[in-house]
């Protein structure tokens, strides 16, 4: 089977959970080879994460000049390798690093670009939603490596043990690739919440909060179930809450277990960011509001009477 290079997404070293969905749907069609780039010393972070997922050969690639330049390095060397390997795609995840390496690398290769893929066949016809989610189209790279990119949390990712073949890539970059560089990194102060696209409990607000101070009870449920604190693109746009944190089209994609959804009418964009959730739970004042027609639980009322007394039943039942 054809080699399908899956670009490891990673925080130093630390791989991030939509890694193990590309490695996943990369077995469905090709031997999955994981490349990982990073500082020096942080592949042995990501060694047996790899193996566990599947990974059947690792091309690691350490330097400092791949943590102190932007975009270049990353997609000079995934290049390089799609030249000597002749994979049968390379797959990266749709984060904003990655999206601009796979532009890159197509570019670099001659390739057809697939952009925010869903699903991937066994034949490479790649699945997408376009117009906020509202149409599915299928498409197929036709010249070239198709280069992929995939929205986090559209494969179920299954573990599949091995052990990978690792292969040293020497890293030796052009002026080109060093023509963005990294001055300052600024640390953001972590609030101790789970990672909104790795949360198995995500709690969102929308529209219907009316303030940035009304943040306040969407996060004390969300502490209450240990869940992550995602918001509605109307929200982020008022500045009530950061952009970082946007669930849909234009945000962040979550596929938790339980979504609860307070104040946020339904539209198109946000449902294409959540309508993958195991079991959607809706509050909201208007019964005609959209996002009851797909949701599995629908809670008719004012917020901020159903949400803090919801709140209050959980701790009650935790405590006791």
């Amino acid at each position: 089977m054809a080699e399908v290079l899956v670009l490891v997404e990673h925080a130093d070293g630390e791989p991030k959970k939509v890694t193990a969905e590309l490695l996943t749907l990369a077995r469905t069609f090709g031997e999955p080879a994981a490349v990982f780039l990073g500082a020096p010393g942080t592949y042995a972070k990501a060694k047996e994460y790899l193996a566990q997922y599947g990974a059947a050969k690792v091309y690691v690639a350490e330097s400092d000049d791949i943590a102190g330049y932007i975009g270049g390095p990353a997609a000079e060397i995934l290049a390089k390798l799609v030249g000597e390997a002749s994979p049968a795609a390379v797959l990266v995840a749709a984060t904003a690093d990655s999206r601009e390496i796979a532009a890159r690398v197509a570019a670099r290769t001659d390739s057809g670009l697939i952009w925010d893929a869903t699903a991937l066949s066994a034949d490479l016809v790649a699945t997408q939603g376009i117009f906020g989610g509202s149409t599915i189209v299928t498409s197929k790279v036709t010249k070239g490596v198709p280069v992929v990119v995939v929205r986090p949390n559209s494969t179920a990712p299954e573990a599949a043990p091995s052990t990978p073949a690792e292969q040293t890539v020497e890293v030796a970059l052009s002026d080109a690739a060093k023509g963005a560089k990294v001055v300052d990194r600024v640390v953001e102060a972590k609030s101790g919440r789970p990672d909104l696209t790795e949360a198995q409990v995500v709690v969102s607000g929308g529209r219907g909060l009316g303030a940035a101070e009304h943040f306040a009870l969407v996060e004390k449920l969300a502490d209450t179930l240990g869940a992550a604190v995602g918001a509605s693109r109307a929200a982020t746009d008022a500045g009530w809450y950061p952009h970082q944190n946007q669930v849909g089209q234009t945000g962040k994609t979550v596929s938790p277990q339980l979504y609860i959804a307070v104040g946020i009418s339904g539209a198109i964009q946000h449902r294409a960011g959540m309508q993958t959730s195991k079991t959607i739970v809706a509050v909201n004042k208007d019964p005609e509001a959209p996002i009851f027609e797909f949701a599995d639980y629908g809670l008719v009322g004012d917020l901020f009477n159903v949400v803090p007394q919801l709140t209050a039943e959980i701790e009650k039942r935790k405590a006791g």
